[in-house]
């Protein structure tokens, strides 16, 4: 199977981009989706699902990744109604296995999901961009929370992680959690995966989780998934050819010591569903995400993009977060993921691929 470009789609009535938009853009084949509706812990039923593959399906895309179907908070801190949440997620896989989903991303994040301090950050070329500011994720998740929530209310849009229900027990999360420290909260993800991995392989699908974004930890929180040692723990931890990763360039790049390239060479067939994005950092910590092309940061995309290549990377990629261009903003698209500057980015990333591919074959010509 070669390489598959995937599209991040919210579903029709909750994603002011449409299916005939993506298809407009050269090279896609997957269309990456989720039950948005759908609460942590609850089972996604057939017909359900049938009916936004019905929709993909429908435009000539495939549906084979989704991202996500989130883990509810009870399995991630250790309580003994886990195993009841654990059984509905197999049978979450059951189900979409029958509609030919081979990729489920997931992370394992307590509270939080992505953390930003400014949606729209200014450029300073009329682009706006997600905007990190260290010194702005202390004590006070409160008012991050509230800053969040705030737009998705005003916006009537969908945060994946940022459930309203959820935040609205926010300081009883957070008591919750207290106890769990970070060696917990490895343990608690191998009984997760453990239990899964059966099924997984009844399936025939992928297990992938998506590396902690920020990568470090937040408001006294645990991150797992932050750095190469992090992921050859997870790997080893549950040595398993379904139990992979959703290598995010961005999430792991907000870091500058974070070598990504070098983790794609080594863990290249464990990695079922690649994200691509930039990061550029400040010196005091913070940092923004510009457009993909490599120059614009310091992720090192260039480099990202041939270690897939010279790996042989068969499988499912997109583009992550990009800028909001020319007249996107607040209320005309999710911040991150506005349409113009992912199609830039795909067509950024075609173009390394299709130049790789074509050195490649002069080469064999000689």
């Amino acid at each position: 199977m070669p390489m598959q470009m995937g599209w991040r789609w919210y579903g029709e009535g909750n994603d002011p981009i449409t299916l005939n938009d993506i298809k407009q853009i050269p090279g896609v084949s997957t269309i990456v989706w989720a039950l948005h509706h759908k609460m942590p812990g609850e089972i996604w039923e057939e017909s359900e699902i049938k009916e936004v593959m019905d929709q993909i399906h429908a435009y000539g895309f495939n549906g084979d990744v989704v991202e996500s179907v989130n883990v509810h908070d009870d399995i991630k801190i250790g309580l003994p109604t886990r195993d009841q949440y654990i059984e509905n997620y197999k049978q979450c896989i059951r189900n979409l296995s029958k509609f030919g989903v081979k990729v489920i991303c997931y992370n394992f994040m307590p509270i939080f999901d992505w953390t930003r301090t400014d949606l729209f950050h200014p450029v300073g070329d009329g682009s706006t961009a997600l905007f990190y500011q260290k010194d702005m994720i202390k004590d006070d998740y409160k008012a991050m929370a509230k800053y969040i929530l705030d737009f998705t209310e005003k916006y009537h849009m969908t945060f994946p992680g940022w459930e309203p229900e959820r935040m609205a027990r926010l300081d009883e999360l957070f008591e919750m959690y207290r106890p769990v420290t970070k060696e917990k909260l490895w343990e608690n993800l191998k009984y997760f995966l453990e239990k899964l991995m059966p099924v997984c392989h009844e399936c025939d699908i992928k297990m992938a989780i998506h590396m902690d974004d920020p990568p470090w930890d937040i408001f006294g929180l645990p991150r797992l998934l932050v750095d190469a040692e992090a992921i050859d723990r997870f790997l080893s931890m549950v040595d398993d050819p379904y139990n992979c990763l959703t290598l995010c360039s961005g999430s792991l790049g907000a870091n500058p010591k974070n070598n990504v390239a070098e983790i794609v060479r080594k863990h290249c067939d464990r990695i079922a569903f690649p994200h691509i994005r930039n990061a550029k950092h400040f010196p005091n910590g913070d940092f923004r995400e510009p457009s993909h092309r490599d120059c614009d940061g310091h992720t090192g995309i260039l480099d990202i993009v041939k270690a897939y290549h010279d790996c042989g990377f068969e499988g499912y990629i997109r583009p992550d977060h990009g800028r909001q261009l020319w007249g996107e903003g607040p209320g005309t698209c999710r911040p991150g993921y506005g349409l113009y500057d992912r199609a830039l980015g795909i067509m950024y990333m075609w173009g390394i691929w299709d130049m790789l591919d074509k050195l490649d074959a002069e080469k064999k010509g000689r």
